[in-house]
């Protein structure tokens, strides 16, 4: 009898985070599965000792139409069953420049006018499926499945067009077929483009959200393991010693650093104001008597300029960590995350006492090591404000927090300096709210070893 086989599709760099530089590989192996990659991305798992089958994606430039429209159809939808104007707030304005782009928007207008309800979906969905069937790409992906003969097919990412083709394939060949939902704010942004057997979520939370969702999934469809994203914190072999963190890094061994962890700049396009006034009230504290430094880590695909000055006229208390991801251009999807990036995080949270950002997801980085988040909500003094950023804490996946004090809120500037205080001195309450709110969204256990549980039920799938 031969080994089973599971094949695994990384169609970017979250699939290479979550399920490469994890402990998945090594459990995956260690419950008898040969373990496949099929890689979209440019990075080498070769090097890394794994099997992989190279794949350069070509997916119909229909299906990218048809994937849009069913978006922005499912926002509506979601806008309306839940009566929350929210959900406009995640549809982004599509460029009008040039002749394809306006041809594009027409068509688009027209299939969201056609297809504009939950039988409309369904019949998108088809087409998308279809649409793929008439690629090279897609028989290039049967004949992999009939060449490999994997007994499970498993997506990192639920998102990815280019992941249409090899799960279309799997099905219509008899393959059981899964996807992992790789964030918690996912499903509220209508980002589920692939249609598996299985979907794999972080909590019996976002079980519930998916169900709420897609009524169409049934329960048992759905598998709670929990995020291998969260595991490298409690991987202690991966801690440099502290004064080798600081003598690599420039930092000051006398001061305690606090972490500002930058955004995107659609999220935050005035984030170099917010570092500035957290620079200027960390410089208040120290004419006190306190010794504090402040870490920058930047958005990993934040390739601006923007915070150079701040960097420069602070530079002895600012100390920036930049991130180890490679390529990018400005966009997620392209940008690729190195196991070095993981350990280099890890440490940045062991040697900082807290991290403040607009409504990151730090804030469970933070938590799973026992440390405070501070979210900043208020209005920078800008000129020409381009966002509120307030308006991110209306997002549907900040309703997940059970507590609002899970979190400092820096509502005003001066709120920084007493709020770093605070930090200092007793973060034990909004440690623990921060951590209750943990794991309601990630189911986890002592060990979080996510990567087990994937293995678990994905043996359950045959």
């Amino acid at each position: 009898m031969r080994s089973k086989k599971l094949l695994v599709i990384i169609p970017d760099g979250v699939g290479l985070r979550n399920f490469v530089y994890t402990k998945f590989p090594e459990e995956a192996k260690k419950a008898g599965w040969e373990l496949l990659f099929l890689n979209m991305t440019h990075f080498d798992l070769k090097g890394r000792g794994h099997s992989e089958i190279k794949l350069d994606p070509k997916p119909s430039a229909w299906t990218d139409i048809l994937k849009r429209a069913k978006i922005l159809i499912e926002l509506d939808l979601f806008k309306n069953k839940f009566d929350d104007p929210v959900y406009e707030k995640y549809k982004f304005p599509a460029s009008n420049k040039g002749f394809k782009n306006k041809l594009k928007n027409f068509i688009l207008s027209i299939l969201i006018r056609r297809y504009n309800s939950e039988s409309g979906l369904v019949k998108l969905r088809r087409k998308m499926k279809d649409a793929e069937r008439k690629t090279g790409y897609y028989n290039t992906c049967l004949e992999i499945l009939k060449r490999e003969n994997p007994d499970v097919v498993f997506c990192t990412n639920q998102r990815p067009v280019n992941a249409i083709s090899p799960i279309t394939a799997a099905q219509d060949l008899g393959i059981s077929t899964s996807c992992f939902i790789f964030s918690w704010d996912n499903l509220p942004k209508a980002t589920k483009v692939l249609d598996p057997d299985y979907y794999f979520v972080w909590s019996e939370y976002m079980k519930n959200e998916l169900l709420q969702y897609y009524p169409d999934i049934k329960s048992d469809q759905i598998k709670i393991t929990g995020t291998p994203q969260f595991e490298i914190h409690n991987d202690r072999s991966v801690i440099i010693n502290k004064k080798d963190f600081f003598d690599i890094h420039g930092l000051d061994k006398e001061k305690k650093y606090l972490c500002f962890s930058g955004d995107d700049i659609t999220t935050s396009p005035h984030d170099e104001y917010f570092l500035k006034d957290v620079a200027e009230e960390v410089e208040k504290l120290n004419q006190k008597g306190h010794r504090l430094g402040i870490i920058f880590r930047r958005c990993p695909v934040d390739f601006s300029e923007r915070y150079d000055k701040i960097l420069k006229d602070h530079k002895g208390l600012i100390v920036p960590i930049n991130p180890l991801w490679t390529g990018g251009e400005g966009y997620w999807s392209h940008a690729i995350p190195t196991k070095d990036d993981l350990h280099l995080q890890t440490n940045i949270i062991e040697y900082s006492f807290m991290v403040i950002n607009v409504g990151s997801s730090m804030v469970f980085d933070y938590a799973a090591k026992g440390k405070p988040c501070a979210y900043l909500n208020y209005l920078p003094s800008v000129t020409n404000l381009e966002k509120d950023i307030r308006e991110v804490y209306s997002y549907t996946h900040f309703k997940s927090m059970p507590d609002k004090n899970s979190v400092y809120w820096i509502n005003k500037k001066s709120d920084i300096s007493l709020i770093v205080e605070n930090a200092l001195k007793d973060p034990h309450a909004v440690v623990f709210n921060a951590q209750d709110w943990f794991f309601k969204i990630n189911k986890t256990n002592s060990e979080m070893n996510a990567s087990k549980h994937i293995v678990n039920q994905l043996d359950s799938l045959l």
